[in-house]
Formats: structure tokens, C-alpha cells, sequence
């Protein structure tokens, strides 16, 4: 792709890939090849991509996903003390049993000295146990703000989904659902009659309404008083399209960090083109309400 690029104000998410595993083995993870062979993984080079992304964009997201975040609290904290806060700090973890590196308790204080770093951890918690999980009353004990993730993958069971609600309910702890990103197209982003799992989880829970923008949306649910959605993307992040002017842009939604460092502009395998990314346009962030009422 070789059009200028255009972002949303404060700039596109910045999703970082940890330099380390994870030793789980979960059948949609679309991240597990890439942790193969770690002999090319910088922590050093990361910290410089850091640099560079938060000094074009001050004001973005980042998200520490992988592998497992947790697997290295070091290596971890070191990257965290890169970001500014001006930056919203998210963690994608499994908040992983590990007992013979980190205690589970060992992993809650390491939150509670970076709860003013991190914005929101988010946890895997599947229908289906794919991975030895920590107890639940361990992930209530988390400082930050936190939400439990659910993949609705393949066969899942169904008339467990009320019961996985009260199991969160309990803790107060938000729920978001999420397709199988792999099968996601921009024909079936927004369908809604033939989406199986929208029907279920319409079945199951009270719908309140639709948020999305191009390139992903959120139905959101309610179940007593849990808050709820249903998530769906692109497996990739960029879209190309022409303005009024007739200037056709790339437009970024996400860039990463690769494990080596090298930072990318799309989830499949492109290359930034970093001088290019300092002269990015910015527009207002297309996400808005498409139904009902969201008031969460």
C-alpha cells in the first residue's frame, strides 16, 4: 500500500507483542506461530519502537498482548515505564498459573504498583477451558479496571452463557464476547440475521444497542446488572478508501510492534512506513452509535 496515511484523532492503537511465550495452546490464537523461534525478539528494539510511536502519536492507546504479558514481570515493567501517561495502558493476559516463576500474588502486587499505569486488564476466560486458570476470586482481587474476554469459538456451549454471566455477575466484572476474528469480513461485520451467536447471546441476555465504525462494532447486552457485549473486527486494520478531495488514503485503525521490534501497519504482515506515519492525517474517530441506547 502505498497511499498516504490518515488516522484517528490521537492516533491508531498501538498493539505491542511481547518478546516472550506463553505456554499455552489455544486452537484460535492466530499469534502462537509467530512465538516458534525467538531468536530475532529485542526487548531493546521494542522500547525504541515505543519511542518513536509516542512521540508521533503522544495521545494513543497501547495494548500489551502475545504470548503472555505476565510471563515476564521484568521485562514487562520495563515497557510500561516507557509509555507516557499520556497514553491509556490496556493488558491482554490469561493472568496465567505459573507457580514455579511468579506467584499469583506476586502478579497482583505488580498490578497494584502499576495501577496508575494500566488502564484496564483484559482476561481470557473461555466457555471452554483450554488453559489451567487462576481462580476467579484472584482475578476479582486485580487493582486496575478488568474484563474478563470470551472467545465464542466453533461449538460452544450455549446454555452455559447464563451461568458464565452470574460466575462474573458475582465480581461485577464486565463480559465482552468476541467472534472468531479469523472468519470476519466487511460482509458479515454488521449482519445480524444470520449471525448464530448474536441470536444466542440475544436469547440469553437483554440487547441495548450497536456501537461500531469501519472496521469494528460492539453489541451491547445487559444481564440483571452486568454490562455485556458481543465484539466483532477485521482480522486486518487498515482501510483504503478515497476522501471527497480525491485523495485516497490508507487508513490506519492499529499498528504493532512485533516481537523484534519492527513495526508494522496491518495485522498482515505489512511493514510501516515510518517517515510516511509522521505526516499522518488525522480525522475524528468514526466509532458512533448505530442502535439504541448505550449507557454504560
Amino acid at each position: 500500500m502505498s497511499n498516504p496515511y490518515k488516522t484517528r484523532e490521537g492516533g491508531a492503537t498501538v498493539t505491542v507483542f511481547v518478546p516472550y511465550d506463553c505456554n499455552n495452546h489455544c486452537p484460535f490464537c492466530i499469534n502462537k506461530p509467530e512465538y516458534a523461534n525467538c531468536a530475532d525478539f529485542s526487548l531493546a528494539r521494542i522500547l525504541e519502537s515505543i519511542e518513536t510511536l509516542d512521540a508521533i502519536t503522544p495521545q494513543c492507546d497501547f495494548v500489551f498482548t502475545g504470548g503472555e504479558p505476565f510471563a515476564n514481570l521484568e521485562s514487562l515493567q520495563t515497557m510500561l515505564d516507557k509509555i507516557p501517561p499520556t497514553h491509556k495502558v490496556y493488558i491482554n493476559t490469561t493472568f496465567p498459573v505459573q507457580d514455579d516463576k511468579y506467584t499469583a500474588q506476586q502478579m497482583l502486587d505488580f498490578v497494584e504498583r502499576n495501577r496508575e499505569k494500566i488502564t484496564c486488564i483484559n482476561i481470557s476466560r473461555h466457555l471452554v477451558k483450554y488453559v489451567e486458570e487462576s481462580d476467579d476470586e484472584i482475578i476479582a482481587r486485580i487493582a486496575t479496571p478488568k474484563r474478563v474476554n470470551c472467545v465464542l469459538y466453533m461449538d460452544y456451549p450455549k446454555e452455559q452463557l447464563t451461568g458464565y454471566a452470574e460466575r462474573w455477575r458475582k465480581y461485577g466484572i464486565p463480559i465482552q464476547f468476541r467472534y472468531d476474528y479469523t472468519e470476519t469480513t466487511p460482509e458479515n461485520l454488521y449482519d445480524e440475521e444470520s449471525d448464530r451467536i448474536l441470536c444466542d447471546l440475544k436469547e440469553a441476555f437483554t440487547y441495548r444497542g450497536l456501537d461500531g465504525c469501519r472496521m469494528r462494532n460492539g453489541f451491547h447486552f445487559s444481564y440483571k446488572d452486568l454490562h455485556l457485549t458481543y465484539h466483532k473486527t477485521l482480522p486486518y486494520s487498515t482501510i483504503v478508501e478515497t476522501d471527497s478531495d480525491g485523495v485516497t488514503y490508507d487508513i490506519l485503525y492499529d499498528v504493532l510492534i512485533k516481537q523484534n521490534g519492527d513495526i508494522h501497519s496491518d495485522w498482515t504482515g505489512v511493514k510501516m512506513d515510518v517517515d510516511k506515519y509522521r505526516r499522518v492525517v488525522f480525522e475524528p474517530y468514526d466509532l458512533r452509535v448505530i442502535d439504541g441506547a448505550i449507557e454504560f
